[in-house]
């Protein structure tokens, strides 16, 4: 059971699921309802951001606007806070306990998490097996 105050990182996936109303994980559902509209529980890694870009340049995402404004308008609906990635964090990124078997992103995300010490709210399977593996706190979506 998540703590009351806990706070969230959300993963690009799991911010175009709920960008765009898609079914979400009961238990994930009700510890977002759980959350006041504005508070500082919510965030979003500023690389969500670049990846929409990526997936929209490949044309793996299909959205009918700017990608900054589906971004902007996906942050502001979620009431989210931007996690930056500062120097530290991408130093971070690259030496994480073992075994972390995730894309260059997720490391980012994950050391993300680590340093703003915050839950990372995702679908990803290889972040999900390291968040159990107890490198990082997770929650399904």
């Amino acid at each position: 059971m998540p703590m009351r105050n806990e706070r969230y990182l959300f993963d690009t996936c799991a911010l175009i699921y709920l960008a765009e109303d898609a079914a979400i994980d009961d238990e994930a559902q009700r510890v977002l309802r759980s959350i006041e509209p504005v508070s500082d529980r919510i965030w979003v890694s500023v690389f969500c951001a670049w990846e929409i870009g990526m997936l929209v340049g490949k044309g793996r995402l299909i959205i009918r606007r700017d990608p900054k404004l589906w971004f902007d308008d996906a942050v502001a609906r979620l009431a989210a806070r931007i996690a930056n990635v500062s120097s530290d964090i991408l130093l971070k990124s690259c030496v994480l306990p073992d075994p972390a078997r995730c894309d260059l992103v997720d490391r980012i995300l994950i050391a993300t998490a680590r340093e703003y010490d915050l839950t990372i709210v995702t679908r990803d399977r290889a972040i999900l097996d390291y968040g159990a593996a107890g490198h990082v706190r997770t929650l399904a979506c």
